[in-house]
């Protein structure tokens, strides 16, 4: 079910009213530091899975 812009106005509507308009955009700052910290994590932790096949590889040539 996807979003549409009357369900995401009626989100930000909703946000304003409990946050109010002063902290909205502490929040939306908050969130885009916790996904770019979640998207670094998983990158490294992809990049160490990637390095350690090509580890287990290189030994199988051995």
């Amino acid at each position: 079910m996807p979003l549409g812009p009357g369900s995401i106005a009626l989100i930000v509507l909703v946000a304003l009213l409990i946050f109010g308009p002063k902290k909205l955009p502490e929040l939306g700052r908050a969130a885009g530091n916790t996904l770019r910290e979640f998207k670094s994590a998983t990158k490294g932790l992809v990049d160490d899975d990637d390095n350690s096949k090509k580890k287990e590889e290189a030994n199988q040539e051995k």
